[in-house]
């Protein structure tokens, strides 16, 4: 994971190579709040691969990269 100033200092970075995928700070935090923010409460339980895969799609992170196997 890289982190960026701007989508300029990513094509910088990038130098002309096509880029891969890129999402912004706020979403990130977003999905760290949602992927763990529950996992130091006593009465936490593992999630199924499906409540896995809600709350990616709840945050419209979809196609191939962002659907769990």
């Amino acid at each position: 994971m890289n982190l960026f100033r701007s989508e300029e200092h990513v094509a910088r970075w990038l130098g002309g190579r096509p880029p891969g995928m890129t999402i912004g700070v706020t979403k990130l935090s977003e999905l760290a709040h949602r992927w763990w923010g529950d996992r130091l409460d006593s009465n936490w339980t593992a999630r199924t691969r499906d409540q896995n895969q809600a709350i990616l799609d709840d945050l419209d992170l979809t196609g191939a990269l962002w659907q769990l196997p």
